[in-house]
């Protein structure tokens, strides 16, 4: 086809997620890609524009191109790593040294299995998914299936004949739904096993296969007057069959995408800080006023470097009168701390708070007074990008470039952008009387 019937047939494509296959004159497999909208993406290829030469070298190549719809935007990402495996596509090389490359990990080899980004492929017992293109699209991937399967993340060891994890509390990931809790065992190492292959059935694009099973399983539990069984199976049908939907996003939730790997800002965070052990949970915290009126926080909360918006939290000021940042900050971190150490959950590894001595003084007075104790509180003023540890006398001296500041930074301007929008909705409501 010439590029203007590429054009044309691309046009007619849907908006849906899903992958596009790129073929030569021989009807040879040259490229692969996934898109959020089919047509907006695959259309973009044979419009006029300046491009790199190895996508410029890619389109000429062009014949024609195939397509395939998939449900949601998860599975368009993992549907994309199984056709680069195996059409092998030249202009998909950069793939093919599969342990430069990120993927999933599934350490079958444990009597509850992990499942978590790797780069290398260094374990027999385990399965692998991949190699994929960008580590934040796989972090965010496991994010939307952990909240599905409930598996574990942790480089905790459990041994599921150990009688005493029925003593042991709950990580954060299990009092917020995000983990079936092994470690605290509430739940047994055979039902915990179903879980984690039900996800490498989903892991596979068995989407169709797996969710009959499943309802089966689920009319079985019923019938079999296992309701509470049967309601937590209907639960994770449900779930996979909207993982993902296309419905309109709030904007507020929709953080800014980072220019770094995660990662690599944990490990760097672990060394600056001196940490026993890499950090995984951050919150991040941010007041934001006008000439001291509806003044209100916000709480952003990222797992494993990566935005987790079903913890981002909104604080309407109570206590404090007129423009006072210290005050507010000593409000939101004392309700917030206060009511995890009252409710037995476990802090974040850090605690970030927008802006500078000031701010971390009265962050570190209100955790306190509530007997709140976590592994790190800091703090991050905007312009001088200078990071402050509570408990050491000088600030830490990491450059610009430093993988772990990036993180921070990346913390800190979500948290403003929260709050920010948080208190332009306040705003809006006063101005038009709304409740």
């Amino acid at each position: 086809m010439k590029r203007e019937e590429l054009l044309a047939k691309a046009k007619s494509l849907p908006h849906d997620p899903g992958v596009y296959i790129m073929k030569d004159e021989k009807g040879t497999e040259i490229y692969v890609g996934k898109a959020k909208s089919l047509r907006k993406r695959v259309s973009s290829y044979f419009l006029s524009k300046d491009r790199l030469p190895k996508e410029a070298a890619m389109i000429e190549n062009v014949v024609d191109f195939d397509y395939i719809v998939t449900d949601s935007e998860v599975e368009a990402l993992l549907l994309e790593s199984r056709l680069i495996k195996d059409f092998q596509p030249r202009y998909n090389m950069m793939l093919k040294n599969n342990e430069q490359y990120p993927m999933i990990e599934v350490t079958m080899g444990e009597d509850f299995p992990r499942i978590i980004s790797t780069r290398r492929k260094d374990n027999p017992k385990s399965k692998y998914f991949g190699p994929f293109i960008s580590g934040t699209d796989v972090k965010i991937c496991l994010a939307v299936l952990q909240r599905i399967f409930k598996f574990r993340t942790c480089s905790r060891k459990i041994d599921a004949a150990d009688k005493r994890r029925k003593y042991q509390r709950g990580c954060l990931n299990f009092h917020i739904g995000r983990c079936a809790g092994a470690c605290c065992d509430k739940i047994s190492k055979e039902e915990y096993r179903k879980r984690i292959n039900s996800a490498c059935r989903f892991l596979s694009g068995q989407k169709k296969d797996l969710i009959a099973d499943l309802r089966k399983e689920m009319d079985e539990a019923s019938a079999n007057l296992q309701f509470e069984s049967a309601a937590a199976i209907r639960d994770m049908v449900d779930a996979i069959e909207t993982v993902n939907a296309q419905p309109e996003m709030d904007e507020s939730l929709m953080p800014a995408v980072p220019v770094f790997d995660p990662e690599k800002g944990l490990e760097a965070l672990q060394e600056a800080l001196g940490l026993p052990k890499r950090p995984s949970r951050i919150e991040g915290i941010d007041i934001a006023n006008l000439q001291g009126k509806e003044t209100v926080g916000s709480l952003v909360y990222f797992v494993d470097g990566v935005p987790f918006k079903d913890g981002y939290r909104r604080f309407k000021i109570k206590t404090v009168e007129g423009q006072d940042d210290f005050s507010s900050i000593s409000e939101v971190v004392g309700r917030r701390y206060g009511r995890l150490v009252k409710e037995g959950k476990e802090l974040p590894d850090i605690i970030l708070i927008d802006g500078g001595k000031g701010q971390l003084g009265a962050a570190a007075q209100a955790l306190a007074a509530v007997g709140a104790k976590p592994m790190a509180l800091m703090s991050l003023a905007k312009k001088e990008e200078t990071p402050y540890v509570y408990g050491l006398p000088e600030p830490l001296n990491l450059s610009r470039r430093n993988p772990g500041l990036k993180l921070l930074m990346y913390v800190r301007d979500e948290s403003h952008r929260f709050a920010q929008h948080y208190h332009h909705i306040l705003r809006r409501k006063a101005m038009f009387g709304e409740k």
